[in-house]
């Protein structure tokens, strides 16, 4: 018996280490095609609904569901964080379906039309799902925020489109305490509202100075009429041109060099009088050349 044991024992180690041998070889093949557009086999997608159904299930059992989930005021705050960061994959009343919600695989369910038990939808929300597209929310959002979302999520399915949107409207929209960040649109013509979070201000008026650091004086885009000979346009000289600029019929410029400028004739040094300050007797001049009558 010892022996037969030790040889079933030794049978199955080496059938195990196949097994095992067999499953990386397949891995490391790359046979299996793991792109969204090319559905799980029926073997392996309910292998994986399974495991991710009971993983979620035994943790979910484990929460204690608030006793007012049905407080209004709970049911209207989470509708504002609804719309704002799940329906583009999970839809709303009347939406149809998005592109995101097309290319996911596993398709995310509709949940304007599924009910969701809240233990189950506050876990899925907080926690993710790995390799589903489900992000795990827990990280910029506090709990409470959380099971007001798990709230809403049980009236959903039976609100009209009409009904969703002025629930919408009256929620304060995406705000869950901090953290959100600005990767969803506001209406338009509408005006962001968030003052958590928000990295600076600008005051009318103010601009950014996306220039900074370049050359200011590059030639800025500009179109030329019909015609125009090829040519390059360089930035402007702010240095005038030394000579006279001509243009020729073909468009061309030229510069002529300037006429050289006339120099001032310099004045002749005065050479001091050396009578100067000397009382000298007055005398009477020549003939100053005129003929005089008396």
């Amino acid at each position: 018996m010892p022996f037969v044991t030790r040889k079933s024992l030794l049978t199955l180690s080496i059938l195990s280490g196949v097994a095992l041998a067999a499953a990386a070889g397949f891995v490391w093949s790359g046979i299996y095609n793991i792109g969204a557009d090319d559905t799980h086999t029926r073997p392996v997608y309910s292998t994986l609904q399974a495991l991710r159904e009971r993983s979620i299930e035994v943790r979910a059992n484990k929460l204690q569901v608030p006793a007012d989930l049905d407080d209004p005021a709970r049911i209207r705050q989470g509708a504002g964080n609804y719309n704002a960061m799940c329906t583009g994959c999970h839809l709303g009343p009347g939406m149809q379906d998005t592109e995101l919600s097309m290319g996911l695989y596993p398709a995310p369910p509709n949940l304007s039309k599924e009910t969701v038990d809240a233990d189950t939808a506050f876990w899925v929300i907080k926690h993710g799902i790995k390799a589903s597209g489900m992000p795990a929310w827990g990280k910029s959002m506090d709990d409470e925020y959380i099971w007001n979302m798990a709230a809403f999520l049980q009236a959903l399915p039976k609100l009209t489109p009409e009904q969703y949107q002025a629930l919408v409207a009256s929620s304060g929209g995406h705000s869950h305490g901090g953290g959100e960040s600005e990767g969803h649109a506001h209406a338009e013509g509408g005006e962001d509202h968030h003052d958590e979070g928000d990295a600076h201000a600008h005051t009318e008026g103010e601009e950014h100075n996306a220039m900074a650091g370049m050359q200011m004086d590059a030639p800025k885009p500009h179109s030329h009429p019909s015609g125009t000979p090829p040519h390059v346009d360089a930035p402007k000289d702010t240095k005038a041109p030394s000579g006279e600029v001509h243009i020729h019929a073909d468009g061309k410029k030229h510069v002529h060099d300037a006429k050289p400028t006339a120099t001032p004739a310099t004045a002749k040094p005065t050479t001091a009088d050396p009578h100067a300050g000397m009382d000298m007797p007055e005398t009477e001049p020549a003939s100053d050349g005129h003929d005089h009558q008396h």
